[in-house]
């Protein structure tokens, strides 16, 4: 889990991927490893997520490819058996976490109160999915809570963007952020995939000015 989370802190942010086809996978993980964010959080929103995730981790087995939106027990093991590195939950489900980790596999929670976070910490984690984020206060109520649990790190998604990402970043409780500006869904579908390059390139930019 430490490994990945440092692997994590150094990408900095995870594209936050919805896949409608297959066919898309490569060519989107192309130009996310060529624009310098070797990661991805394939959303298990669609059909295509569980090939998608299997055609990436066989094509590029060293870039970061992990599950979101996972629900149940039954998508976190296909998403597993698929090569997924790690896996994403919007919300907190002590059934499903408890099953990912037992597992050893990598896994973060979704988390915006401080009973969800001690929940989190109970099955012994200490990095947790913030979500939504700025629907739910964004940065100013990630450091309200970072003042009782100290110990706990974030990883916010929602709402983040080119704009407030610094912001994020350069507060020393967060691992990385989820953002989906650079990968939306209609770049991807219309085949844009130079854009998305362009655009990963300018986010991992800013991971660097950031973090160096």
């Amino acid at each position: 889990m430490q490994d990945m989370m440092n692997r994590l802190y150094g990408i900095g942010i995870i594209p936050v991927v919805v896949l409608d086809r297959v066919e898309d996978a490569i060519p989107l993980a192309e130009a996310l490893i060529k624009g310098g964010l070797p990661c991805a959080e394939v959303t298990f929103r669609t059909a295509a997520a569980e090939e998608a995730i299997r055609r990436i981790s066989e094509a590029f087995p060293d870039m970061l490819v992990g599950a979101g939106t996972v629900l149940t027990t039954e998508q976190a093991d296909r998403a597993i058996t698929a090569g997924a590195k790690f896996i994403v939950s919007p919300g907190f489900n002590p059934k499903v976490t408890k099953y990912v980790l037992d597992k050893g596999v990598p896994m973060t929670p979704g988390v915006c109160t401080p009973s969800e976070i001690e929940g989190a910490m109970e099955l012994g984690l200490d990095v947790v999915k913030f979500f939504p984020a700025e629907p739910a206060g964004g940065l100013p109520m990630i450091k309200a809570l970072a003042g009782p649990y100290v110990g706990v790190k974030f990883m916010p998604t929602g709402g983040i963007n080119a704009k407030n990402v610094r912001d994020y970043l350069a507060y020393n409780k967060i691992i990385a952020c989820g953002g989906s500006w650079m990968v939306k869904g209609d770049l991807i579908r219309e085949g844009k995939f130079d854009e998305i390059e362009r655009m990963v390139r300018e986010a991992a930019g800013i991971v660097k000015e950031i973090r160096g």
